[in-house]
């Protein structure tokens, strides 16, 4: 059964259609906006000045590089000084060097279905030519007013075939066409995946079959929605992936409730802690290895590395970013620092895709997930446990997908799981350490702000009820005065109006197709009321007389990030490792009796040895 049970599994992580579905749903919103007489407006991916740019605030180059994780901009997959489309007036004489004219394929174009379609949609559209690298055309709609491309055809320059047509968010959401290697590069095939795969679940499958088994299933079943992303299906790549996060909310707070009964019986391992220590470093070399040689440096990394610049040449943090990165400055300060140190020894040289401050970055924030996971498992429940917790980082694809993308998402896992364990702690160093890396966490990428009044108030009913408005006390001031220093970069040049504008007010209103709210329209009541309730979860939780040990904390603060993500407007891939380490604490954790009673078991057994030890002397 178990046999069987994996098998389908690790076959349904891949399943996807064939072939290519453009959508035909629009996410930018409409302006008005006068076009040049006798030029087409820049499609995406034209950086000529004094044209009209398409769709929504996005910059033309941004909008043409596939695959993003910060919004309407995409992965870079050209150098930040590669040439875009250059635009063609109609003309029945092919350009120096094609074979094809601007007239010929404006008329391939307007021969597709798909696009006689959209000019029907559009009653005054029109289109426009334009040459790309190498040997190929792109033929552009665009809406009356030229504000906005509405469809995107590429042609081939040799043969007059057509290579790509486009309609709806996936002519401004290039990440949205599944171009090969735009996230994670050759982590995606199969040859890699599915072995993580397998591996991740190997080590447990000693055990009968139990909800652990499910439980691992579901975390692997986000690559079911991967693989439709992968093909361009974004109608079923959305949808796929709520149902693991509703079943890992739910299962985090069944978690939380106080136990009651005999201990767990521990950990039962196919495989041996020494043999998965041994795993973890085999693992560990093979990821550094991969991202070294074939990882890319997705917009996030790039954006870190540019934002670590600019803080060392004490230069502003927020506005002003290049053209190939507009809006990469939409993160909190927290997350430019922590690229500094990389900037200063690497520099900030080498193309988009080699940067390699961005590549120490991310190797050096998977090394510290590793570490904490390791000490945390020890700490919890003896070194076995952080042994596996170390293995499952390893193994688990979506954390070596980030890595490969090195994108800025680990770091927030870090932080997050610092915290956790200065929660292990009893002492008032510990107790500021808790508020300072909360404050740390939530100045990186702002979600895991809302996991302060779960790390503020844990561990409060160990104390006397005087002592509790003293503990607060100091969480309180750490959180403030590490947050107030960690702000100061970017206040000395920029006003608390211009960081809100570049990152809370963008990410507020910005859309997107990878969430269903963004990806279906007119569930804007619904979400909002998934957000209040994420927030209530989040005071309700910190509140409420729960499971209070280690275990408890982790499986809060998944549900908290769970929830949050569920109500955002754009949710990607990226996002998992914010929220794996804590279920993988949790639900190990819960299986394993405390580090103490195992000491303790042990102590007891060596006593009762030592009668026996003296008699044989």
């Amino acid at each position: 059964m178990q046999r069987v049970l994996v098998t389908g599994a690790l076959a349904l992580a891949w399943i996807a259609p064939s072939g290519t579905t453009a959508a035909a749903a629009t996410i930018a919103q409409r302006a008005p906006s006068t076009p040049r007489a006798g030029v087409a407006p820049a499609p995406a991916g034209v950086p000529s000045a004094g044209t009209a740019s398409p769709a929504a605030g996005v910059s033309t180059l941004q909008r043409s590089l596939p695959g993003s994780t910060n919004g309407a901009i995409g992965a870079q997959t050209l150098t930040p000084t590669s040439e875009g489309p250059i635009p063609v007036p109609p003309s029945n004489e092919p350009p120096a060097g094609r074979r094809l004219s601007a007239d010929q394929v404006l008329a391939i174009a307007a021969a597709l279905p798909r696009m006689r379609a959209v000019h029907r949609e559009y009653p005054g559209s029109y289109s426009g030519a334009y040459l790309k690298q190498p040997f190929r055309w792109q033929v552009s709609y665009f809406s009356r007013n030229g504000k906005k491309e509405i469809g995107q055809v590429t042609i081939d320059d040799l043969s007059g075939r057509v290579l790509e047509q486009w309609t709806g968010f996936q002519v401004a959401w290039t990440m949205a066409r599944g171009y090969p290697g735009a996230f994670g590069r050759h982590v995606n095939a199969l040859y890699v995946w599915l072995p993580l795969c397998a591996l991740f679940l190997l080590p447990f499958l000693r055990r009968p079959l139990s909800l652990l088994h499910l439980d691992l299933l579901v975390l692997l079943f986000f690559s079911v929605s991967l693989a439709f992303f992968n093909h361009a299906n974004i109608y079923a790549s959305v949808p796929l992936s709520y149902p693991p996060l509703l079943y890992l909310l739910a299962r985090m707070l069944a978690l939380l409730r106080r136990r009651r009964g005999r201990a767990p019986g521990g950990l039962r391992l196919l495989i041996p802690a020494p043999w998965l220590a041994i795993a973890v470093v085999f693992l560990i070399g093979f990821r550094v290895g991969l991202n070294v040689s074939d990882g890319n440096v997705i917009d996030v990394g790039y954006a870190g590395v540019i934002g670590a610049q600019r803080i060392a040449d004490g230069r502003p943090l927020y506005g002003s970013y290049p053209s190939n990165n507009e809006h990469g400055d939409t993160y909190g300060p927290v997350n430019y620092e922590a690229y500094v140190p990389f900037q200063q020894i690497f520099g900030g040289g080498g193309i988009w895709n080699d940067l390699p401050a961005a590549h120490a970055a991310a190797v050096f924030f998977d090394l510290l997930a590793v570490a904490l996971l390791f000490l945390l498992g020890r700490r919890m429940r003896g070194p076995t446990l952080g042994i596996v917790l170390a293995y499952a980082w390893v193994s688990y694809p979506f954390t070596l997908f980030a890595l490969e993308s090195n994108s800025n998402d680990t770091l927030v896992a870090v932080l997050v799981l610092a915290a956790l364990l200065a929660a292990s702690y009893r002492s008032t160093f510990a107790t500021a350490a808790r508020g300072g890396l909360a404050a740390l966490a939530g100045l990186t990428k702002f979600a895991p702000l809302a996991l302060a009044p779960l790390l503020a108030t844990h561990g409060l009913r160990e104390f006397d009820p005087r002592s509790r408005p003293r503990q607060l006390a100091q969480f309180a001031i750490a959180f403030l005065a590490i947050g107030a220093l960690a702000c100061v970069p970017a206040l000395r040049h920029d006003s608390l109006h211009t960081i809100y504008e570049r990152t809370i007010a963008y990410q507020a209103n910005r859309g997107s197709p990878f969430s269903v709210w963004g990806l279906y329209g007119g569930l804007g009541g619904v979400q909002l009321a998934v957000q209040i309730a994420a927030v209530v979860l989040a005071v309700v939780l910190a509140v409420i007389p729960r499971r209070d040990d280690l275990v408890g904390l982790a499986a809060a603060c998944a549900a908290v990030l769970i929830a949050v993500q569920l109500g955002i407007e754009h949710w990607f891939y990226l996002y998992i490792p914010w929220f794996f380490p804590l279920v993988m604490l949790a639900l190990l954790g819960a299986l394993s009796p405390p580090a103490e009673a195992a000491a303790d078991a042990a102590s007891a057994a060596a006593r009762s040895s030592l009668p026996v030890v003296a008699a044989s002397s």
